[in-house]
């Protein structure tokens, strides 16, 4: 039964624009950045499960990082690169949130750590506690970009 969960974040991995833009990405170590965030915010319970693990080697392929590049990347340090474009870090924030339900149990130390980074990115802590709280009681923990996109844009009126 737990299985279908992860199929489902490949489908929307897969045609989820906002999940998987990498487009405004310019080199290999802002995608070496940004996975590596992933891979730190993904144990930040203690654990590594088996659909983290899954999902991030999704987003590694979508990044264009072969296996071995990926697997290195577990023994690496995070070196925190700045996002500069908006649109970009609600793109992150969105894949740290995908990544936090993944494994279908939600730890206080995620909530905490996701609401800190979102602050450390510059996003307004209002809009990201709401998109929080829409994913809570979305099936799934999916939510549609545009939603996302609107809830960010209305802090900013």
């Amino acid at each position: 039964m737990k299985k279908p969960r992860i199929i489902s974040f490949v489908f929307i991995l897969k045609n989820n624009i906002l999940a998987k833009n990498t487009n405004l990405m310019n080199t290999q170590i802002e995608k070496k950045s940004l996975l590596l965030e992933m891979i730190a915010f993904s144990t930040i319970d203690g654990n590594l499960h088996k659909r983290e693990h899954e999902f991030l080697w999704i987003v590694a392929q979508e990044l264009k990082i072969d296996r071995t590049e990926f697997n290195d990347l577990f023994h690496q340090e995070i070196k925190p690169l700045v996002i500069r474009s908006e649109f970009q870090r609600i793109q992150q924030f969105y894949r740290l949130a995908l990544i936090m339900h993944c494994d279908g149990i939600l730890h206080e130390k995620e909530a905490k750590a996701i609401q800190q980074i979102a602050i450390e990115m510059g996003l307004n802590p209002n809009a990201t506690k709401r998109i929080l709280d829409l994913m809570k009681k979305a099936p799934n923990a999916i939510i549609d970009p545009k939603l996302l996109l609107k809830v960010f844009q209305e802090q900013h009126n």
